[in-house]
């Protein structure tokens, strides 16, 4: 047993970049990238199932952007916490704040500072939440900082009523026993504009992976128990991991592989055309051929007429589906929570009543025990 790493989210290990290239092809709608990181002399361990912690930096353009409209000329010495740690104001908004979503504190000295932004103060309380919502939708603290010219801050004003920068969560995309000290990411960079404003904006960490970290990354491992395989390493997998949700079923194909398992392992997977959006395609149809996976169900959405998900080839497969469940399959899901996995869930539970021949209350008994035996477990976000 190798010793614990001194590595933590408290002190994180800078990594190092080593590749960085994108998965999705040429006229996709979406920039998916392939992210290898050396861990090599943290000591650090993961397993299959795990997320990778990473601290990013925002963008050092906004930065410039910020410090200009707030009169500021970065060399402004500021805190960072109650112990009196401080430092340069551009290093303070560059790696320690967050600058792009406004803070409720924020918007109160707005209201405080300018009479005109008096209209805000009824939906700061906390009853009022989707009209705060709705009038943050879009903008970021410059947005805010524009919209009222006549507030000004001081240096320790401004970063008491920021909220501080905190790391991002990405399921781990490898099996450490098939690559050693490295780790790989899946990462959907999001980019996209506001109509209001000609700035293009950009997820803080998607972006600082694709294209801002110069080759060091600050990580953590962070340990996720409830995603783990199943101990018997012939146990049957069903995995449905739509877009990105697929990074931690390639850990798993990679760990069976590592292993010499060929436990029945089922990969449903989800994008937008196969042609350009089809991740990890060549691993996947190896794993294929070798028998490490034993089958690739995909759903491109926008390949046909009318859309197709992940959840629609469920239903399409139920039979199957329900046949692994009665053969004591575990079930995984990963990926977006506020509508695909409801939508998997509930495809489920269907596919459970009509080839399980149980009624809704009794498919929900179903689901329940499996939950209960860990056979149903999800990493949604």
């Amino acid at each position: 047993m190798p010793p614990e790493s001194s590595y933590s989210r408290k002190n994180p290990f800078l990594g190092t970049l080593g590749v960085n290239r994108r998965l999705t092809g040429e006229g996709s709608n979406k920039e998916t990238r392939h992210l290898e990181i050396s861990l090599a002399g943290s000591g650090l361990r993961y397993e299959v199932g795990d997320s990778l912690g990473v601290f990013p930096s925002n963008d050092p353009g906004l930065v410039e952007m910020l410090l200009k409209r707030l009169g500021f000329s970065g060399d402004e010495e500021c805190s960072l916490d109650a112990e009196g740690t401080s430092c340069p104001m551009r290093g303070a908004l560059t790696r320690h704040f967050t600058i792009t979503s406004p803070s409720r504190q924020l918007l109160q000295a707005v209201v405080e500072k300018d009479s005109s932004a008096a209209f805000l103060a009824p939906i700061l309380d906390p009853a009022s939440m989707p009209h705060l919502e709705k009038f943050l939708r879009g903008r970021d603290i410059l947005d805010v900082l524009e919209e009222f010219p006549a507030v000004k801050f001081s240096p320790e004003e401004f970063t008491g009523v920021l909220r501080k920068l905190q790391p991002r969560l990405y399921s781990i995309a490898s099996s450490q026993n098939a690559i050693g000290d490295s780790v790989h990411l899946t990462v959907a960079v999001v980019r996209y504009s506001v109509g209001h404003s000609p700035r293009p904006r950009g997820g803080v960490c998607s972006t600082f992976l694709a294209e801002r970290s110069n080759g060091e990354i600050p990580v953590f491992v962070h340990s996720a128990k409830h995603f783990r395989m199943p101990e018997n390493p012939e146990t049957p997998l069903i995995m449905i991991g739509p877009g990105t949700g697929v990074a931690p079923f390639r850990a798993f194909l990679q760990e069976r592989k590592a292993a010499g398992t060929a436990g029945f392992s089922w990969l449903i997977f989800g994008e937008q055309h196969a042609e350009t959006d089809f991740l990890y395609r060549e691993e996947f149809e190896s794993a294929l051929a070798d028998g490490t996976l034993t089958k690739l169900t995909t759903a491109f959405s926008r390949d046909q007429d009318h859309k197709v998900y992940v959840q629609h080839r469920m239903e399409e497969e139920g039979a199957e589906i329900f046949a692994q469940l009665e053969r004591g399959a575990c079930f995984y899901v990963c990926g977006d929570a506020a509508r695909m996995a409801r939508d998997v869930d509930a495809a489920l539970h269907r596919v459970i009543e009509v080839h399980g021949g149980r009624t809704p209350e009794q498919a929900n008994e179903y689901v329940d025990a499996m939950k209960k035996d860990k056979r149903y477990r999800k990493d949604v976000y």
